[in-house]
């Protein structure tokens, strides 16, 4: 799986330092290719002649060789490597990285790299749960870094808890997961609706719903990922597409969500349908502000357009479709007969009862079902490892 493949190894300040070897020598084992960039705190944790040996390249540690003025391109680095992995990462370099602080060459290197980051954070366990890491650790995910969570034990404060740097295994494991995964969905066109519809009023005012479009875009990063021609319909959120790839198409109302979806359905393989669509709109708008007189003020609501079940009418045998439903009672109940009345082919269970789903979370929780009335239920997860879940699941209908 990593036969051929060119890793940048950067190594930071960190007294895991030493599994960097054992990291190296499983790479070259694996056929990778491997440069090594190390910090100047680094080396005071392992040699620069141990990495070379192992790596079987010079390290590389400053802009410039002082002796004759060779430059190590931090640009040409960014393009050579299929994957930068950076472990152990230190709260100090996981910091500069967030913020774009350039002053060595491993996070200049960081910032030119067009390829997969791999992240494996190394620090006691109160720094890393402290905010301000959190806070970076959250800010590097959401431009598309993907982080090896450190693990439980003895850490060399002597304490126990969250900090140790990932197994050198482990890592491997988990990149080769991720190249395994890499063009799994090549040729395959999916279209995906994320977050709320907005259901005009006045000029000023609409109806909505407290949907972030977080679910809908970790979706649409993972197909992505996967190389995935992916078309994104998004009502408003504050979010953008990390990846470049991924052609979004913004709109406002429950009408406009479903203009857009008749337009692309009949050319996608797939449909997943994540946006809270709204259920009702206004009759009547008006295009100014409706000023306040007396004291109530009546609104006659109509139903949309439903997006799912007219895709659902229009589904050819080639074509998959998945369903969102979120329910506070007879969960399980409720979306089974979506799932079958909407002709999906299985749907993803949110509940309101379950603390850290549903709108406007950084978590999810989630129960899939699919047609054959097969139940799949996932622990509480980061959207982004709930969307790897769901296309999982989507890649063994497939």
């Amino acid at each position: 799986m990593l036969k051929g493949k060119n890793f940048i190894l950067g190594i930071t300040g960190s007294i895991a330092a030493y599994k960097a070897a054992y990291l190296t020598r499983l790479l070259i084992k694996e056929g990778a290719n491997v440069k090594v960039i190390m910090t100047p705190l680094a080396k005071e944790f392992i040699t620069p002649l141990t990495m070379a040996t192992l790596s079987k390249n010079p390290i590389l540690v400053d802009f410039y060789n002082p002796e004759n003025g060779d430059w190590n391109s931090h640009v040409d680095l960014g393009l050579w490597a299929d994957a930068y992995i950076i472990a152990p990462a230190t709260a100090n370099t996981i910091g500069k990285m967030a913020n774009g602080i350039a002053d060595n060459l491993l996070v200049t290197t960081y910032l030119s790299a067009k390829c997969p980051v791999f992240i494996a954070p190394a620090m006691d366990l109160d720094m890393y749960k402290h905010s301000a890491n959190q806070k970076n650790i959250e800010i590097l995910k959401s431009y598309g870094n993907i982080f090896i969570e450190p693990a439980n034990g003895e850490l060399a404060s002597g304490l126990t808890g969250k900090g140790r740097l990932e197994e050198p295994e482990i890592i491997v494991e988990k990149i080769k997961a991720y190249f395994q995964k890499k063009n799994s969905l090549t040729k395959k066109k999916i279209l995906i609706t994320a977050g709320p519809t907005y259901e005009k009023i006045d000029a000023v005012r609409f109806i909505g719903n407290y949907s972030s479009g977080k679910m809908g875009y970790a979706l649409a990063e993972e197909c992505a990922e996967r190389n995935a021609e992916v078309i994104l319909i998004s009502g408003p959120v504050n979010i953008k597409p990390v990846n470049p790839s991924i052609k979004l198409i913004k709109v406002t109302s429950a009408k406009e969500m479903y203009e857009q979806c008749i337009k692309y359905f009949q050319k996608v393989d797939i449909a997943i349908l994540c946006a809270a669509v709204a259920d009702f709109t206004p009759e009547n708008t008006i295009n100014s502000k409706l000023k306040r007189e007396g004291n109530n003020l009546n609104l006659n609501l109509v139903p949309t357009i439903d997006i799912a079940a007219e895709l659902g009418k229009l589904k050819s045998k080639k074509q998959i479709i998945i369903g969102f439903a979120l329910e506070k009672e007879n969960e399980q109940i409720n979306a089974k007969e979506k799932l079958n009345r909407k002709n999906l082919d299985f749907i993803v269970l949110n509940s309101l009862n379950d603390k850290g789903a549903g709108f406007d979370t950084d978590t999810n929780k989630v129960t899939i079902i699919n047609n054959k009335e097969q139940v799949f239920k996932f622990n509480l997860k980061s959207k982004k490892d709930v969307a790897s879940d769901i296309i999982d699941k989507l890649e063994e209908y497939l």
